[in-house]
């Protein structure tokens, strides 16, 4: 039996944190004041991404959601300097609020907040038997002591989605406990409390179905079947959609009497035992990376919307190539194992050399993958996806229709995307955009592959590499391995040879891994115009965000042409609107600076020739 968590006695002075209800910080038993609704916006914010770095500019977006004003920034190291001071008298060895070159950091450690402490007992009951697990649940439940963060800190829209964030993690919990009740012979403990929330998610299928388990259990038959039959019809009517397969087999066992555990549901369906699910699972992902580094924020809202249901049906990570977006997509996958217990697999949607791989080849590998070898075709996939609590990984789509077919309209099945472009005709898809990784994240990186003694060593050399590399996880990634095996070459030798432009990407070479190669084939795919686009772009337009303006003299046209031409690169990957560069008067565009590179020819070996 796994050890059942208790809070540790606190030490006189000792803070305590609390956004599982109105944000409060208790020092001992007195509440501390927390200034004004500003403030207290800046310190949930700290809070929901407590141990991690907020940069100033994400402050200002929850402070100022509109137009911030020219004093945000003071304004923001007032809110901050009064923060300081308030949190400062307790026994930490360090500063509570550090600043860092990533922007603010909040240290507080599990056992001080709330929030960590909830997840921290959820990650606990992985894996334990359910009687146990259901007892972890119960405890990080019990945490919670109203709507998070308090009805007045939802004035701010990033604080808002934070709280819908949470709200989704503490019903996932509740319908993993009230299941795990259930396995263990508790159905009168869970009926009564589901009434209400499923009045509050009425098509949150999940709900329905443990409520239904539960009102079987407690010998409430024909509620039960009422349950059911009050979702059909609201599907139907609101979506136009039946329940699922494994809604339809549960009906049907309750309406023959014989709704014990495990009857109702085929082996992978919510419902059977835990561990018969996980051993019936298919398992076919890439190993996750050991040193996954930086992406902090962005691994958080992905795991959110995969865990959640509703409109996070469907996920796409995008991003320029060598931006990390298969590793962040492997790392989520790989946390979200007990989430999705019928599987997760990945599978490319390019072949060796780059080219698109035809509907029919992708289809056969999901199916051989799943179980269901000799798919008659996307209807079928679609409809075993909607069945089954699965994670599928489609990695580098290429483009709209190589993926369509393969997208769920609904039901259990979660599918999340990798793409350089933004897939723009897809629709209904939560994206999220990959940026590059901070110059802390990238040199933290590159230590775990030289060795940290020798980034001390020259701290100045290693963050001249990893400028050089532009913030792509996977140009660091290279430098670093091929450090490893170069022991013999400083730091700043290396350097210095990033440094110059026409080289850079011959040195980001290490064994078969090649950031040019990884370059040009994004490049090759490209329609002839937008490499001619980009090209004069990277000629026209210094390194770093540029305008509209300066974007339309680069391509020799006007304005109104040049917004289309931007957009249209923005599409396919190839340039970036960086976050906190959009001003009242236009927005800011930038050319990765390794693509950047490429389209000026380093990639190629000779210069690419640009139409003057």
């Amino acid at each position: 039996m796994p050890r059942l968590f208790t809070q540790p006695a606190a030490l006189p002075g000792t803070l305590r944190f609390s956004v599982l209800g109105p944000l409060a910080v208790h020092r001992d038993d007195r509440a501390l004041p927390l200034g004004p609704l500003k403030q207290r916006v800046v310190l949930a914010t700290l809070l929901g991404s407590a141990n991690s770095p907020v940069s100033v500019d994400a402050l200002t977006d929850a402070v100022w959601p509109e137009e911030p004003p020219r004093t945000a920034r003071k304004n923001l190291q007032v809110y901050v300097s009064a923060l300081r001071a308030l949190l400062a008298e307790d026994h930490q060895d360090r500063p509570r609020l550090t600043h860092t070159h990533g922007g603010y950091v909040l240290g507080v450690a599990e056992d001080e907040l709330d929030l960590l402490r909830f997840r921290s007992l959820v990650r606990a009951a992985e894996g334990q038997p359910p009687g146990p697990a259901a007892l972890l649940l119960r405890q990080a439940l019990d945490l919670w002591k109203g709507s998070p963060l308090g009805d007045d800190l939802r004035q701010s829209p990033r604080l808002a989605e934070e709280t819908e964030r949470l709200e989704l993690r503490r019903l996932t919990a509740y319908e993993s406990w009230a299941e795990l009740e259930l396995e263990v012979g508790g159905a009168p403990a869970v009926v009564e409390g589901l009434r209400d929330l499923v009045e509050l998610h009425p098509l949150r299928e999940r709900l329905r179905s443990v409520w239904m388990r539960a009102l079987s259990g407690s010998g409430r038959q024909a509620e039960a079947l009422a349950v059911y039959d009050d979702y059909r019809q609201l599907l139907a009517r609101e979506l136009g959609l039946e329940p699922s397969a494994a809604m339809a087999a549960r009906y049907r066992a309750i309406l023959a009497g014989d709704d014990r555990p495990g009857v109702a549901d085929a082996v992978g369906r919510p419902g059977a035992p835990a561990a018969s699910r996980r051993a019936a699972a298919t398992e076919a992902l890439p190993s996750d990376l050991v040193d996954f580094t930086g992406h902090g924020e962005e691994l958080r809202y992905l795991t959110d919307l995969l865990e959640g249901d509703g409109d996070g049906g469907v996920v796409l990570l995008s991003g320029p190539a060598g931006a990390g977006k298969t590793t962040l997509a492997v790392r989520a996958a790989h946390l979200l194992g007990d989430r999705f217990t019928d599987g997760r697999i990945c599978v490319s949607l390019r072949d060796a050399d780059g080219r698109a791989r035809p509907l029919t080849a992708v289809l056969a590998e999901v199916g051989e993958r799943t179980g269901r070898a000799g798919l008659s075709g996307p209807e079928a996939w679609r409809e075993w996806l909607a069945a089954h609590r699965v994670l599928v990984v489609l990695d580098d789509v290429p483009e709209e229709r190589a993926v369509r077919p393969l997208l769920p309209s609904g039901g259990l099945g979660r599918v999340l995307l990798t793409a350089r472009g933004q897939l723009g005709g897809l629709a209904p898809v939560r994206r999220i955009s990959v940026p590059p990784l901070g110059t802390a994240e990238a040199v933290q990186l590159l230590a775990g592959l030289v060795g940290r003694s020798r980034v001390r060593a020259d701290r100045e050399a290693a963050l001249r590499i990893v400028r050089a590399c532009g913030g792509s996880p996977l140009a660091v990634r290279v430098s670093g391995m091929r450090l490893a095996v170069l022991r013999h070459v400083p730091l700043r030798e290396f350097a210095d040879r990033l440094a110059d432009p026409g080289g850079t990407l011959d040195e980001l070479t290490s064994g078969d891994v090649s950031v040019r190669h990884r370059l040009a084939r994004g490049w090759e795919a490209l329609p002839e115009e937008c490499g001619r686009d980009a090209g004069r772009l990277a000629a026209g337009t210094g390194d770093g965000p540029f305008g509209l303006s300066e974007a339309a003299e680069a391509l020799g046209c006007d304005e109104r042409h040049a917004v289309r031409v931007v957009e249209g690169l923005i599409d396919a990957g190839m340039v970036t609107s960086p976050g906190g560069e959009v001003t009242a008067h236009a927005a800011q565009y930038e050319l990765p600076h390794l693509i950047r590179l490429y389209a000026l020819g380093a990639g190629h070996g000779t210069p690419v020739r640009v139409p003057g």
